[in-house]
C-alpha cells in the first residue's frame, strides 16, 4: 500500500488528510459554542470517532457529560439516540423486539422485528453502570461486531456506529460495575474533571442568559467513513508499533512488566490495547494533519487506552494508588526505551 508521505501517493489522500484536520477544528468550534472547557476530553472523543472506537466518560454529576455527547452528535450529520440506563431496563429495550402485526392483504398475523435505540449512528448510553449485567451484555455484540442478533436473525448496524457512555464514579448504591469484558470494548476511558474557576464563571454566564447557541453539522456519515478509512491507511513505522506493543505488555505482570506494574498490577492490558494505542496515535496525528504518528502520540493516548484495562492489587489499594498513577510512572519509564 502506498503511504501518505511517499512521492507516489494519490492526491486524494493528501486532500483527505487536510480535510481530517479541517473537520476536527470545525467540530471543536461547534462544540465550543455550547460547552465551556473540556478541551482534552473533546480531543479524545475526536480520536475515538476518527478511529471508529467507543468511549466511556467518567465524572461526577453536573459536569455536562451528557450535554457534551449530545452537542457532538448535533455537530455530526448522523442519527442519534439516547438510552437512559436504569435498574429495570431490559435487553430488548436496547436491541429491539418482535411484535405481531396483521397482514391486511391476507389477514394473517406475522412477526416483525421492531428495532430498538441501538440502531443509530451515535448511541449515548447514559449512566451505563445503573443497569444489571444482563442488560449491559446486550451491548457487547453491538459494540464489537456492529450487529444485533434477535430471534435467530442478525441485523447489521448502520455505519458509522459509536457508543459513547457516561458513568458516575462516586455513587455505588444501585449500580453494577461494568465487567472487564465490556470495559475492554471501550477504546478510551475519559475522566471529566471539574471546570476551572474562570470556566465555571463562563458556564454560569451562558446558562443563565439567552438560549444556548445553535450547533451546525460539520460532516456526514459517508464522509466520516472515508476519513476513518484514511486514518487506517496512515503508515505506522515498525518501531512505533513495537513501542506500543511494549507499552501494553509492560502493564502485565511477568518478565516484560515495568517495575511499577510488577509492584502494583494484578492483571494488565490485553492485545486490544496494543491495537488501540497504534490506531489512536494515527487518529491523533490525522486530526492535526500530520502524515505519520509519533511516539508522543502513543504516549498521549496511553492513559485513556490503558486506564480501564488494569486491575490493581492490594498494595496499590493500600497506598491509594490509581491506575492513572501507575500509567504516569510507566510513561516516565518508557522515555528511556526510545
Amino acid at each position: 500500500m502506498t503511504s501518505i508521505h511517499e512521492p507516489g501517493v494519490v492526491h486524494r489522500d493528501v486532500q483527505l488528510l487536510a480535510r481530517v484536520a479541517e473537520v476536527s477544528d470545525a467540530l471543536r468550534h461547534q462544540v465550543g459554542r455550547r460547552i465551556v472547557g473540556q478541551a482534552d476530553v473533546l480531543d479524545e472523543l475526536l480520536t475515538a470517532l476518527l478511529a471508529n472506537g467507543h468511549a466511556l466518560l467518567v465524572g461526577v454529576p453536573g459536569l455536562a457529560k451528557t450535554l457534551l455527547v449530545r452537542t457532538l452528535a448535533e455537530s455530526l450529520d448522523l442519527s442519534f439516540s439516547r438510552i437512559q440506563f436504569t435498574p429495570d431496563l431490559m435487553p430488548t429495550d436496547i436491541t429491539g423486539t418482535e411484535v405481531i402485526e396483521e397482514d391486511r392483504s391476507t389477514g394473517r398475523r406475522v412477526f416483525r422485528f421492531q428495532k430498538g435505540p441501538i440502531f443509530a449512528n451515535i448511541v449515548l448510553a447514559d449512566e451505563i453502570n445503573r443497569t444489571p449485567p444482563k442488560t449491559q451484555a446486550a451491548l457487547l455484540e453491538a459494540m464489537q461486531e456492529r450487529a444485533v442478533t434477535a430471534a435467530g436473525a442478525t441485523y447489521t448496524l448502520e455505519r458509522p456506529f459509536f457508543v459513547l457512555a457516561t458513568q458516575n464514579p462516586i455513587e455505588q448504591e444501585g449500580t453494577y460495575p461494568l465487567p472487564e469484558a465490556q470495559l475492554d470494548r471501550f477504546m478510551l476511558e475519559l475522566p471529566v474533571h471539574y471546570p476551572t474557576r474562570e470556566e465555571e464563571e463562563e458556564v454560569a454566564m451562558r446558562t443563565t442568559g439567552e438560549e444556548p447557541a445553535a450547533v451546525e453539522p460539520v460532516v456526514g456519515a459517508e464522509e466520516l467513513i472515508e476519513l476513518q478509512q484514511l486514518v487506517r491507511r496512515i503508515p505506522a513505522p515498525p518501531s512505533l508499533v513495537s513501542f506500543a506493543v511494549r507499552l501494553a505488555r509492560a502493564t502485565r505482570p511477568g518478565e516484560d512488566a515495568a517495575l511499577v506494574c510488577r509492584k502494583y498490577v494484578s492483571w494488565g492490558a490485553g492485545p486490544r490495547a496494543s491495537q488501540y494505542l497504534v490506531l489512536g496515535a494515527k487518529a491523533r496525528a490525522a486530526s492535526r494533519g500530520a502524515p505519520m504518528p509519533t511516539y508522543d502520540d502513543v504516549r498521549a493516548v496511553a492513559p485513556a487506552v490503558l486506564a480501564h484495562r488494569l486491575v490493581l492489587n492490594f498494595d496499590a489499594e493500600a497506598e491509594g494508588r490509581t491506575t492513572r498513577d501507575i500509567i504516569h510512572e510507566l510513561l516516565q519509564e518508557s522515555r528511556s526505551w526510545t
